[in-house]
């Protein structure tokens, strides 16, 4: 994730640096915005309800979160393109991947009533905008503090899972709920507890996930079994790390 500048006007108006820097860091915030192209993409295989394609389109766009940010430091991004902002920029694509297109996803699943699918995305929709504008959503070790809006994660469970109605809209109210709690979610690659387990069952979970993907969301019992166990896994490390503070 490029970061925002605070610099002068001037500075703005005039990156030091030459064209080769400017242009280079400009492009890792091109990269960024990449991620909105793919939402859409997922978007539009939503729309004709190919959602193996959809969360596929969604992979692509976590990737793109994932490394864009080590561009962006590597490039000094804040130095040499300052114009814009790149924390804005990450938070709008982040909203879009992670938020709105899963929502869409859920709305177009067919899983339920298509009247309680709209009312699960709209408090999907509701709660993570106001999520994302919290200032206080890191702890100081990395942990993610309230329920980190990884609803493209929930959204993609569900459709693997099909649970009752009833189990599914209970789920978004708490996880909604839990974005404005001070519960403890784990971030996978910088929080140091566990890492070497935590990183080997992301691991593992991915390549599940993409057998799912091949399939179009037609997993089998011991599919389902290991993306189950990996979730509550995850799920439960914000319960460890209460119990070791």
């Amino acid at each position: 994730m490029a970061d925002a500048d605070s610099g002068s006007s001037d500075s703005l108006s005039h990156p030091k640096g030459n064209a080769a820097h400017r242009y280079r860091a400009f492009a890792v915030h091109v990269f960024t915005a990449s991620g909105a192209t793919i939402a859409f993409l997922a978007l539009t295989a939503a729309i004709e309800q190919k959602m193996g394609l959809a969360f596929a389109w969604l992979g692509l766009a976590l990737l793109v979160d994932g490394i864009d940010g080590t561009f962006a430091r590597a490039w000094a991004v804040k130095k040499y393109a300052p114009q814009l902002s790149g924390d804005v920029l990450d938070l709008v694509v982040d909203y879009v991947t992670y938020v709105f297109v899963p929502a869409v996803i859920l709305l177009m699943s067919g899983l339920y009533p298509h009247w309680l699918l709209a009312v699960q995305g709209a408090i999907i929709v509701l709660s993570a905008a106001l999520y994302f504008a919290s200032n206080t959503m890191k702890t100081d070790d990395y942990w993610f503090r309230g329920f980190p809006a990884v609803w493209n994660l929930v959204v993609f469970h569900i459709l693997v899972f099909q649970p009752p109605a009833i189990a599914t809209t209970i789920a978004i109210i708490v996880l909604a709920l839990a974005q404005a709690s001070n519960f403890t979610f784990v971030h996978p690659v910088r929080v140091k507890m566990l890492r070497p387990l935590t990183l080997a069952l992301l691991g593992v979970w991915v390549i599940v996930a993409l057998i799912a993907l091949y399939e179009d969301m037609k997993v089998d019992t011991l599919s389902q079994w290991i993306l189950g166990v990996i979730a509550v896994y995850f799920l439960a490390l914000g319960l460890f790390r209460r119990e070791q503070r």
